[in-house]
């Protein structure tokens, strides 16, 4: 018997020590592989190319425009640049904006050429931002072009703002406008024997209807129709404007489309040439032809002479912030969801502390509160609105600069600011406040499971495999009405309105910026840099620096993040049978519709959240 426990602990000392044997060599490859990839980055970096005279600035944007910049995981950032895969891109819209303005002062940059073919659909006020400073360029007589074998919505709409618009004679130009659409899932999950408890307040609080019908109510119709027309007005009438058109001719009926499409026999190209969106139909060895006759050629890599965006802007000398007058930029950008941020979310706590850490800086002396956010906790709300609060005690002024979205628990953190400053494009308000809670009873007693046993409580064993007490949903409609409530006080007290008709602009109706101002839920139409002169203002600071607050992450903090992350990805589309980067319709709108519940994480499980305009 000795013998056999000798030869079993034998045994499991040797599969120890090939395990640890294993664990060393694996983690010692991925040191040397990253190592190498570094080094390899760092022998075979191409110099920085030189801005030669009469160059033009390229803005070849590759990726989505953001807010601000979510952390990337490293170890997926090393294997795309082991694999010779594109760098993975986020365009913070302020760098963007930073850059255009310093080149149209920029001796040596004498144009600018736009080329978006591979920038992502971004919303209609983060685009205004970039043409605002697209026109300052042309102000300073430099020629501005438009580039693209074919133009989506949001790239078409900065092309227009070009001095001349090229695309391929094989292009096309398809505005499809805005809308909002979800989908619905009453009868599936009726189907599934899913029974949904929702509690809500508010007439237009939408949120929760995919899981209540099977199509939109009239009432979110109605509300919906009316900001989704406003916002396609601003889009049509800038573009109308910038090529010298008429708006209607950018919402053609199907009638009139068919005949003028037959007329150039399905032509789209020529069509969008006819219609006056574009000025040149133009191979790209022609357009390249073209633009070295206005800017020079370049004999070594035989094409105009020119700098690219990502290039030109590592150039830029960093904003110092050695100031004893500052102001700090908070960005709450995504989802907001209780305790620290992840990935494209507003953590509560994170947040918090970097307000608690600008009321403590005696160097800072205001606050801008950057919103793009369709709300989320409404516990992580209050608590991001209590530390502004405290901020607002020290007598530091604070501004909510609103971006594409302030809406629901994103004008919850808002409402406290000393100005609040939207865009006519901005979506806010949506003041309204839900839970949602679901449980399986039906489905398992079809399946013979039955839930019985006692509690000293009527919340005891409170769960999804048990029917929900009626006078227990009663306790939790309670809570929710007294969440709103709460909600609708606030905007009164905040924004100087009666508790009536705070109520009346309520209930979860969504908000254009441009009705906001009339309503009384915003101080003033304008966007970052009218927020700047705000703050300034208001902190009697004749001058002052920028100094954008961010808390760090540790890279393991990071790969821990993206592994939980992907874990909740493959719930949703591996599980489903559907494709990682959700090719399909089905697919993407599951992903978009699945997103914020992912997040939802509140202890009381109230949610000020905005559906339709986080889909937009």
């Amino acid at each position: 018997m000795k013998r056999i426990f000798t030869i079993i602990g034998a045994l499991i000392r040797s599969v120890w020590r090939l395990i640890s044997f294993l664990r060393q060599f694996i983690l010692n490859f991925i040191f040397l592989g990253i190592f190498g990839v570094i080094a390899l980055a760092f022998l075979e970096r191409d110099e920085r190319p030189l801005l030669q005279e009469k160059s033009a600035l390229l803005l070849d944007l590759n990726g989505p425009i953001v807010e601000q910049k979510s952390p990337i995981n490293p170890l997926e950032d090393v294997t795309s640049s082991a694999l010779r895969q594109p760098p993975i891109r986020q365009n913070v819209l302020f760098d963007i904006v930073k850059t255009i303005r310093h080149a149209a002062t920029d001796p040596q940059v004498s144009g600018l050429v736009l080329k978006l073919d591979d920038m992502k659909e971004t919303n209609l006020t983060k685009l205004r931002y970039i043409a605002k400073a697209i026109n300052e360029f042309k102000a300073t007589d430099k020629p501005v072009y438009a580039v693209g074998d074919r133009y989506s919505q949001s790239q078409y709409y900065l092309a227009s703002y070009a001095d001349k618009v090229f695309m391929s004679p094989d292009g096309a130009l398809l505005l499809t406008g805005y809308g909002a659409y979800s989908l619905y899932y009453q009868s599936l999950l009726k189907n599934l024997d899913v029974n949904t408890h929702v509690f809500r307040v508010g007439t237009y609080k939408s949120a929760v209807e995919p899981y209540l019908q099977n199509q939109m109510s009239e009432e979110a119709k109605q509300a919906n129709t009316q900001w989704l027309n406003q916002l396609w007005t601003a889009y049509s009438q800038d573009v109308a404007h910038n090529r010298n058109i008429d708006a209607t001719i950018l919402t053609p009926n199907m009638d009139e489309l068919l005949v003028q499409l037959k007329a150039v026999q399905g032509n789209f190209a020529q069509l969008n040439k006819n219609m006056g969106l574009v000025d040149t139909l133009a191979t790209r060895p022609e357009i390249r032809q073209q633009l070295i006759r206005l800017f020079g050629e370049n004999t070594k890599t035989q094409t105009f002479n020119h700098i690219g965006y990502y290039d030109y802007k590592s150039t830029l000398s960093p904003e110092s912030s050695s100031s004893g007058n500052q102001i700090a930029v908070i960005v709450a950008d995504g989802a907001i969801i209780d305790g620290a941020q992840r990935p494209n979310t507003v953590g509560g706590d994170t947040v918090a502390t970097l307000l608690k850490k600008a009321r403590l800086d005696d160097n800072i002396k205001a606050v801008i509160l950057r919103v793009d956010s369709p709300g989320g906790s409404a516990f992580a709300s209050e608590v991001i609105r209590n530390e502004i609060e405290a901020l607002q005690e020290t007598g530091k002024p604070i501004v909510a600069s609103m971006s594409s979205l302030a809406a629901s628990g994103g004008y919850w953190i808002s409402v406290t600011a000393d100005k609040i400053i939207a865009q006519p494009t901005t979506l806010t308000g949506s003041i309204g406040i839900f839970a949602v809670f679901a449980t399986l009873e039906k489905g398992l007693e079809k399946l013979g499971i039955h839930t019985d046993g006692v509690g000293t409580t009527p919340f005891s064993g409170l769960g999804v495999t048990r029917q929900l007490p009626e006078q227990v949903s009663d306790v939790f409609q309670l809570g929710i009405e007294h969440g709103y409530q709460r909600f609708i006080g606030l905007v009164s007290r905040y924004r100087h309105l009666s508790l009536e008709k705070a109520d009346t602009i309520g209930q979860g109706r969504i908000w254009t910026g441009q009705d906001a101002l009339q309503l009384g839920l915003i101080d003033q139409l304008g966007d970052f840099d009218d927020a700047v002169v705000q703050a300034a203002q208001l902190a009697k600071l004749e001058s002052h620096q920028l100094k954008w607050l961010t808390l760090p992450q540790h890279p393991m903090e990071l790969l821990l993040q993206e592994f939980s992350a992907n874990i909740k990805n493959n719930l949703i589309t591996n599980v489903l049978g559907l494709e990682s980067e959700t090719i399909t319709t089905l697919g993407k709108t599951l992903t978009q519709d699945a997103a914020p519940l992912l997040n939802f994480n509140d202890p009381k499980g109230q949610y000020a959240f905005c559906l339709n305009c986080s889909n937009q």
